[in-house]
């Protein structure tokens, strides 16, 4: 799994002109699952987006979590960020999970930093969305389960 972080003030995302979530200061996550990802690839995941110290201390040093600080995430989906451009102009993204495991893995993310106690608001999996959002700092980072060593359940 891949998720781009992006610490905001505020973000919402809609479908159809309707507004389907929206957070405060918080985290905009955007998340990408890959072939072979599972349960376990997910909580970890999860766990690392709660538990990231990228928010501000009183003396201004990004030295808290997402719990820490009360912020909330606002997750969407995104097959895009398994886009392989390593040849011509036209992105492949053979990289990404198909529909089914992509949206089984995506709720199960979720739900996991629900659990973890972070406020969550979803996105529509597979819905052409418009995202909104104002960044703070800017700040962003990007996660990726296999660099962080958070590997499927081999069974």
């Amino acid at each position: 799994m891949r998720a781009l972080l992006q610490r905001v003030i505020r973000a919402e995302v809609r479908v159809d002109a309707a507004v389907v979530g929206a957070i405060g200061p918080g985290l905009l996550v955007f998340v990408g699952v890959a072939p072979g990802d599972d349960e376990t690839v997910a909580w970890g995941l999860a766990a690392k987006v709660e538990g990231l110290r990228i928010f501000a201390d009183a003396s201004g040093r990004t030295n808290l979590s997402l719990s820490e600080v009360g912020g909330a995430a606002l997750v969407v989906s995104q097959f895009t960020l398994y886009a392989d451009t390593s040849r011509g102009r036209r992105p492949s993204f053979l990289g990404a999970a198909g529909p089914i495991p992509g949206e089984r893995f995506y709720d199960i993310f979720c739900d996991r930093l629900a659990v973890l106690g972070v406020p969550v608001s979803r996105g529509v999996f597979g819905a052409k969305m418009d995202v909104e959002l104002v960044n703070d700092g800017p700040f962003t980072v990007w996660l990726d389960s296999a660099e962080l060593g958070i590997a499927p359940r081999v069974t």
